[in-house]
């Protein structure tokens, strides 16, 4: 069990908590995480928002019952939490950008923070939150509330983009990368239970075969992405 150090309200369901301790997580990795004892039976995956050498944060939005949990933690409660989990982004080549859409942006600031000289990307449907972190971390921040911000990005200056967000952006951001020369990789929400490939509930095609995206993912490449099937989620 860890300590909750702070517990902060960004936007309407919008939260950034932050949790006492030293964890080695990499970007684009995620936990587990719970504050309760038997309902709901499943934890919560989230991924890591940001670290320092003494505390780890993670941004949500709340949507059911534990994340509305979750939401009500303060400062000096108790949460336990499991991970890292997941494969997370590798490794950039050359010129890199990072898109965030919506509550996508979470796992970006931790790649922001390591990645030098980064291009980031956020892009809301409403007003804008949790930008703070990401001016510190870089100073190259375009963002965009309304519209899309896949319009915002030229594919042909990067290398190497990082992506997560609703899953018609990651496409539409997928579909604008074909023919140009930057490697594109998405990291993919779903559903899991046991975040350890043990429950085959997050399984998806990918590249043509069955993956799992706790274990495999969840980044994957999009070229291997089969985008109907996300629909479908």
């Amino acid at each position: 069990m860890a300590l909750v150090i702070h517990n902060v309200k960004l936007a309407p369901g919008i939260y950034r908590l932050t949790v006492q301790g030293s964890y080695p997580a990499r970007m684009g990795q995620f936990f587990m995480l719970r504050c309760w004892d038997t309902y709901p039976v499943l934890s919560r995956p989230i991924s890591v928002h940001d670290l320092t050498a003494d505390s780890i944060s993670f941004l949500y939005r709340v949507q059911g019952t534990g994340t509305k949990l979750l939401s009500a933690l303060q400062a000096g409660d108790r949460i336990q939490l499991e991970g890292p989990f997941g494969q997370g982004f590798p490794d950039p080549q050359g010129r890199t950008a990072l898109v965030g859409g919506g509550i996508g942006i979470a796992p970006m600031l931790l790649a922001a923070r390591g990645i030098s000289g980064a291009s980031v990307f956020l892009g809301y449907s409403g007003l804008p939150f949790g930008v703070d972190g990401f001016n510190e971390a870089s100073h190259d921040v375009t963002i965009k509330s309304g519209g899309t911000i896949v319009d915002a990005i030229d594919p042909s200056r990067y290398d190497t983009i990082y992506a997560c967000g609703p899953v018609a952006m990651m496409r539409s951001l997928a579909q604008k990368a074909e023919g140009s020369c930057a490697k594109l990789y998405v990291s993919i929400e779903k559903r899991m239970g046991c975040g350890i490939g043990a429950c085959n509930s997050c399984t998806l095609t990918i590249a043509g075969t069955n993956r799992k995206v706790c274990i495999d993912g969840p980044v994957f490449p999009a070229r291997e992405v089969n985008w109907n099937d996300l629909h479908r989620l």
